[in-house]
């Protein structure tokens, strides 16, 4: 058995431990190609490009 913690963690030392844990939102940055915003070094999923180059083409319903 390995070693155990003698007195139980109050709320607060626990969640002052988590105060960093929050998600954060991804970096955005607008396309070149269409004006959108996308994850940067991510091709854009609204026109397909990156860097101004086409990569995949986005079929239109």
């Amino acid at each position: 058995m390995g070693p155990l913690p003698k007195r139980k963690l109050s709320r607060s030392r626990t969640r002052r431990r988590r105060a960093h844990d929050a998600l954060v939102l991804k970096h955005l940055v607008v396309c070149e190609s269409c004006g959108e915003y996308h994850i940067s070094h991510q091709v854009c999923p609204k026109c397909g490009s990156y860097r101004g180059e086409t990569i995949i083409e986005i079929e239109e319903d």
